[in-house]
């Protein structure tokens, strides 16, 4: 495996230093009983923008079990550490889970919240990529909510009053099958090689999910390009296309597993968990963080204003920002929002630290909302073009 243990504080201080965010997940599931009651002692929990509301967390607790289930959307069990994540909620609290559409995109979330108003098939919660997240919290569909930890995520990583803050990061990478490739790449200008014929694929559409739009950007960088100007990485890709490299397949597990996608370009913690996974099926995949385009982001977490379980809701957030479960996050090779006060804490998970990757060239400077909304805009209307033919 190309990507190094070592040196994990220096990865996790530069995603912390700054940053908006970015996303992918996607869609959700059918269920029953909202509680629209007003928490004991507090308000409706819809409405309800921080623990002290409902009256401490005991009662947060007790209302979100009476209201006995959480609608997720577009969570893959492989994802970040999601699948432990919510096993460790319902363990916790006897709350089930339905996760609908894991392998969805961050579109699919906000097409889920907008479709499903006041339905109780709704997703109570989202986890969103940054241009997703602004978008939807731009359209009020989002819920202010201020979790115990809000004054411990940086300034630069939440919404002032609540509406999505990020929860954890990681760098775009390039994921290889080693058994299928003879030489596996590790920078960009690799990719046009013409060893990785019909290779090279992305973790779903730039048009609809975080991972791929991150993909984009960080080929951008790679390519004169810059947070203002994404139009280089949406040529590369038409490149790659024209050389035979570029792999319609959007990547997944499976499709690794079944050698579909022999080189993927995907956040970290996704392909450094690959390596892991795989390992006991004979797959070596190996991944590096490419030096010609580094790129990093955050995803956020958000409510559904409308979600049809508001308690469970909120307590999913409590639970998320809390040192359990931002460790868990660390645990599935990513770096969560808080790490630099646990850090200060002594309650972050060393081993787990110890595993994150080591970062060549640091990318340290996050794009603004309104670059983030002009690269969306050019990513939207170039992509299709781009790959074409």
């Amino acid at each position: 495996m190309t990507v190094h243990r070592a040196r994990a504080a220096a990865f996790a201080a530069v995603l912390t230093a700054a940053a908006l965010s970015l996303t992918a997940c996607g869609s959700a599931g059918s269920s029953t009983a909202a509680s629209g009651d007003s928490a004991k002692g507090g308000k409706d929990p819809k409405v309800a923008t921080a623990v002290a509301d409902f009256g401490g967390m005991d009662a947060l607790v007790a209302a979100a079990k009476k209201e006995g289930k959480l609608h997720t959307i577009t969570l893959p069990r492989d994802w970040a550490n999601y699948g432990k994540i919510m096993d460790g909620f319902t363990a916790k609290y006897g709350i089930q889970i339905e996760n609908e559409n894991p392998d969805g995109s961050s579109q699919d979330e906000i097409n889920a919240i907008t479709s499903r108003k006041d339905q109780d098939r709704a997703p109570d919660v989202v986890d969103l990529g940054s241009a997703f997240a602004l978008s939807a919290a731009s359209q009020g569909l989002l819920a202010n909510y201020k979790v115990a930890g809000f004054d411990k995520i940086p300034d630069t990583m939440k919404d002032p009053n609540g509406a999505r803050y990020n929860d954890y990061g990681g760098y775009m990478s390039i994921g290889c099958d080693a058994k299928k490739v003879s030489v596996c790449p590790k920078t960009f200008a690799d990719l046009l090689k013409p060893d990785y014929k019909g290779m090279v694929g992305l973790n779903g559409n730039p048009t609809k999910a975080g991972a791929a739009f991150g993909a984009v950007y960080a080929a951008a960088l790679a390519n004169g390009g810059s947070l203002d100007n994404i139009q280089p990485g949406i040529d590369f890709f038409g490149k790659l296309k024209k050389a035979g490299n570029f792999n319609p397949v959007e990547t997944t597990k499976a499709t690794i597993e079944k050698g579909e996608t022999p080189i993927s370009v995907d956040w970290s913690y996704l392909n450094a968990g690959y390596t892991d996974l795989f390992k006991p099926k004979g797959i070596d995949w190996q991944v590096s963080i490419p030096s010609d385009g580094s790129y990093a982001q955050y995803y956020n977490q958000a409510i559904n204003k409308w979600a049809p379980h508001p308690a469970a809701a909120r307590l999913w957030e409590e639970y998320l920002y809390s040192a359990e479960g931002q460790n868990l996050f660390l645990g599935g090779y990513a770096t969560p929002a808080l790490f630099d006060s646990m850090k200060a804490a002594g309650t972050l998970d060393a081993t787990a630290v110890a595993k994150l990757p080591t970062i060549e060239k640091p990318f340290t400077t996050f794009p603004t909302q309104a670059q983030t909304d002009t690269a969306k805009k050019a990513v939207t209307e170039g992509w299709a073009k781009a790959i074409a033919g």
